[in-house]
């Protein structure tokens, strides 16, 4: 379109649009080419080292949009990091070994119908983590994750598992390591132990059941008691949630200081806690009791019980650990199936014996008849029956609760008692230690410090061994009579560890024991066991501070994942840290919560509600990804939905929109040569400098606290207002119609060159591929790369001195915002169509008088209007800036090329305009 008034329109060759689909693979293409990771290192390798350790996701199958929003909120914070003037080397993991691998190369396998042997099999095992390492990467590099992609850590790299296995020898130095049989999770389909973290808790309807422990010893009450009991049977009450467990009873426990009632019903005599009576008889729909005796706890010590299936003997013992809160007051204890149990037992020397399951949670022979073979999980009904016909069940119960299932079958588990490797919780006070040293760490949000701590009061002995083929081993050695490790275990564990860092976990399998223990082979025999994959992970952070040459410190800066990994990675780190260098692994610990849908629900195939990244990426692109983390609020459930994706499209639009208003009107502005100085900038132009100053500031701040949202708050709340509702409106006169290379364009242009500058840097954490473009469309020299920069340091503050000043213009935006309100009333009036037909007269109070004067007749052009008169108001009625108004359309020509009311037009301009074309140029001091 011809431009017959010689106006400065605004032109760029950035596009509207972004086509981030297409546009993003060839950025990316770049930066690959050009190894961009490595030259930022390169540049800011004298700099400050912040290292952030990622968790290693599981190599299992296609990333989801958990996955994503995890690694882009840790990019976030590296690229953050990075343009704060940090060296920031960031080496992404992968958890490589454990059951889920296994299970995936079984499934091939069976398919394949193919036999293999343990050490095949292993080799399957790597070859199957390697591709789905293949597939997660190329997902991660889509999403623009800055990394060190070539030098990733596996846990099954050898040198990774080496390191490892040097871990688990300083753990068994300190003596923190012990072997022994007790409790532990138990999947029947894992056929193995799990950890806490493989352990999820589901509300579950369990049938309970109130069952009579027959006391067999009867003259116990009249020697001791000096009750007379006739001819009836008397028995403790208890009440069980895991009815299976009864016939592997070793004792039952009453609190010493509780009251317990013997009551007389139908003939028989039973006893439980005195404030549960009323409760159960009321369940029981009983009316009528007779209370025979009330006594404290203490007294019963000694007396024996019968089981009621196997009628086994067992002796009633006290402690405080039972409570009156719920149930009877009584409690049976299985030791071989109950943590507790099991503490509580022990305490009193009570020793663990057979389990009455075997592995797969089927009852062993010689339980009980009826039980033979029979899986507890369909055991209830036998047992029922068995209970009532023995005249031993008192009352049945549907009771929900929170029962532990298995994270990966989702199937409830089990206690069983095995033989496992555990390190102490409390030898040395390594869960005080560990107390002591959480207190150090920075934890967001801040209630995962009570989180954490909570996990370590009620955290077990932590058992690391399981019984499977993919892992890295416990390499030992243990006599086979007595079942205690070699004396020179840790003589042995370094020289395996060197061999293992050069072949693989393999040569642990194929060592022979008699090369290796030479005379003293026979009586020793190697541990087949395998470690926890939580051990792995958690032993981590070591071999990331050893592979960062540049990282001298021992402590990492942050830790990032998800809220579940607090009793996962963040406590096992922890522990491992604690018990080898007294030390926590990190200063400042980030968890996020979960995503899930616009109803707050879990993503399931089920429910039809799974968004996957692959797709937002592909239809979308990266950025509005990137730009969906960035906006949450992660310290809670994150949302996603369509809806909300265009929601995060829409900002995306207005941060590109005012983007491109900056680059089309720097059209021809060459910085090196126009850039004006600050004491010659149009006070307008000063204060926006100011407000990007103050903006820049506040960014920078809410990136160091990780408050990413805030960000996002911050750089829109400068876009959509101090930009594009006020400064872009004002300028838009002064940059289209004064003269190209007049000082008051330049001034305009200097701070739409400087507030780009910041942009760029602010967005380029969050939306990295735009960033990257924008840069390349910067008048300028400049290095080829945003992210080899820092936060733009050519911005200033209005001196709080100067008669403009930052409060100055804040009444001044105050009255404009009042005058706006006139305008709409007058366009909603029809007296006026646009703000330029208005003639405006308005009375204002002395204070905001004097502020206004000052700007002489470039008042107008701040208002958007025409013509403008203040008068002052001395007598104010309202305590209101505007006393009065009154508004009009001008009566003056509209000039074609400023849009302006003015009495004098000539040739369709108006001598302002005119000035600005054929004259020597329009002067302006502020607007």
């Amino acid at each position: 379109m011809k431009n017959k008034f010689n106006l400065n329109l605004p032109k760029t060759k950035f596009p509207m649009k972004a086509h981030l689909t297409k546009n993003e693979l060839i950025i990316l293409k770049q930066w690959e080419k050009d190894n961009l990771y490595q030259k930022i290192l390169n540049i800011k390798k004298n700099k400050k080292k912040f290292i952030l350790h990622d968790g290693p996701p599981y190599a299992n199958g296609n990333i989801h949009i958990g996955h994503a929003f995890n690694k882009i909120l840790k990019d976030i914070i590296i690229k953050f990091k990075n343009i704060d003037g940090y060296y920031t080397s960031f080496i992404p993991g992968w958890d490589c070994h454990g059951l889920p691998i296994e299970q995936k190369v079984e499934e091939i396998l069976k398919k394949k119908n193919k036999k293999i042997s343990k050490k095949q099999f292993r080799i399957e095992c790597r070859k199957y983590v390697l591709k789905q390492i293949k597939k997660q990467k190329n997902d991660f590099m889509r999403l623009g994750i800055f990394a060190d992609w070539i030098n990733s850590y596996l846990t099954m790299n050898f040198k990774t598992e080496a390191n490892i296995v040097r871990i688990l020898g300083k753990i068994i130095e300190k003596k923190y390591l012990y072997k022994g049989k007790k409790p532990v999770h138990w999947c029947t389909k894992c056929l193995s132990s799990l950890a806490e973290a493989e352990v999820d808790y589901i509300k579950k309807k369990t049938l309970t059941c109130y069952v009579m422990f027959n006391i067999i010893n009867i003259d116990f009450f009249k020697k001791n008691l000096n009750i007379e009991i006739k001819n009836y049977n008397i028995s403790f009450l208890i009440w069980t949630t895991t009815p299976w467990t009864i016939p592997a009873n070793k004792v039952v426990v009453l609190n010493p200081q509780i009251y317990y009632q013997l009551i007389e019903i139908n003939q028989n005599i039973i006893i439980l806690a005195k404030n549960l009576v009323h409760i159960i008889m009321k369940k029981k729909k009983i009316i009528k009791w007779k209370i025979l005796l009330e006594i404290k706890g203490k007294y019963f010590v000694n007396i024996l019980v019968k089981n009621p299936i196997n009628d086994n003997i067992s002796s009633v013992i006290i402690d405080d650990y039972v409570s009156e809160k719920s149930g009877t007051g009584i409690v049976h204890m299985a030791p071989n199936h109950g943590l507790d149990d099991y503490n509580i037992c022990n305490k009193y020397n009570i020793k663990c014996l057979e389990n009455i399951i075997d592995r797969k949670g089927y009852f062993k022979k010689n339980v009980h008849p009826k039980l033979d073979k029979v899986n507890i999980f369909f055991s209830d009904k036998i047992i029922i029956k068995i209970l009532i016909k023995k005249n031993v069940l008192f009352l049945l119960e549907n009771y929900i609760h929170n029962y532990p299932y298995c994270w990966r079958h989702k199937i409830p588990i089990i206690y069983i008692s095995t033989s496992q490797w555990f390190i102490s919780m409390d030898r040395k006070n390594l869960r005080e230690s560990a107390k002591k040293l959480i207190k150090k760490v920075q934890w967001i949000p801040n209630w995962g410090y009570k989180r954490m701590n909570l996990m370590l009061e009620k955290r077990p002995d932590w058992c690391i061994s399981r019984q499977r083929i993919w892992g890295i081993p416990i390499p030992l050695f243990i006599n086979k009579k007595t079942q205690k490790i070699h004396t020179d275990s840790l003589k042995f564990i370094k020289e395996i560890a060197c061999m293992i860092e050069k072949k693989g976990i393999q040569v642990w399998w194929d060592l022979d024991i008699k090369k290796f223990l030479g005379q003293d082979a026979n009586l020793y025999e190697k541990v087949t066991d395998i470690l926890d994959v939580w051990f792995d992970s958690g032993s981590t952070y070591n071999s990331i501070i050893q592979q960062i040459k540049e990282f001298k410190k021992k402590k990492i800066d942050v830790y990032l994942e998800g809220t579940d990994q607090y009793r996962g990675w963040f406590i096992s780190s922890l522990m491992i840290s604690t018990a080898i260098d007294n030390d926590a692994p990190y200063k400042t610990v980030i968890s996020h919560g979960f995503t899930v849908d616009n109803k707050g629900k879990k993503m399931s195939k089920s429910l039809g509600n799974i968004i996957k990244p692959q797709n937002i990426v592909n239809t979308l692109g990266s950025d509005i990804l990137r730009l969906w983390v960035a906006s949450t609020d992660y310290t809670n459930e994150v949302n996603i939905s369509q809806n909300i994706l265009k929601r995060i499209t829409e900002i995306y639009r207005r941060i590109r929109n005012t983007v491109r208003f900056l680059l089309s009107n720097l059209n021809n502005f060459i910085p090196e040569k126009n850039i004006i100085k600050q004491k010659n900038m149009l006070v307008l132009d000063k204060w926006i400098i100011h407000k990007t100053k103050i903006t820049q500031e506040k960014i920078i701040t809410y990136y160091n606290k990780y408050n990413i949202q805030n960000v996002v708050q911050e750089i829109m709340q400068f876009c959509s207002i101090d930009l594009g509702s006020i400064y872009f409106d004002i300028i838009k006169d002064r940059q289209y119609t004064f003269k190209k290379f007049s000082k008051e364009r330049l001034s305009c242009q200097t701070s739409l060159y400087m507030i780009l500058e910041s942009l760029v840097r602010w967005i380029s954490p969050i939306l990295s591929f735009t960033a990257h473009e924008i840069w390349n469309y910067i008048p300028g020299i400049r290095s080829k790369y945003v992210f080899t920069e820092e936060w733009y340091s050519k911005l200033f503050y209005l001196s709080s001195d100067d008669i403009m000043n930052n409060e100055y213009w804040d009444d001044i935006l105050i009255f404009k915002n009042e005058i706006n309100k006139i305008i709409e009333y007058a366009r909603n009036k029809k007296i006026i169509g646009s703000s330029l037909e208005a003639n405006i007269i308005v009375f204002v109070n002395t204070e905001i008088y004097k502020k206004l004067i000052m700007l002489g007749t470039e008042l107008r052009f701040l208002l958007l209007v025409s013509d403008i008169i203040i008068y002052q108001e001395k007598k104010i009625y309202k305590n209101k800036l505007i006393q009065n108004f009154k508004i009009k359309k001008s009566k003056y020509f509209k000039c074609e090329r400023c849009w302006y009311y003015s009495k004098y037009i000539v040739n369709k301009i108006c001598n302002r305009c005119q000035l600005n074309t054929i004259g020597n140029g329009e002067k302006r001091l502020f607007i």
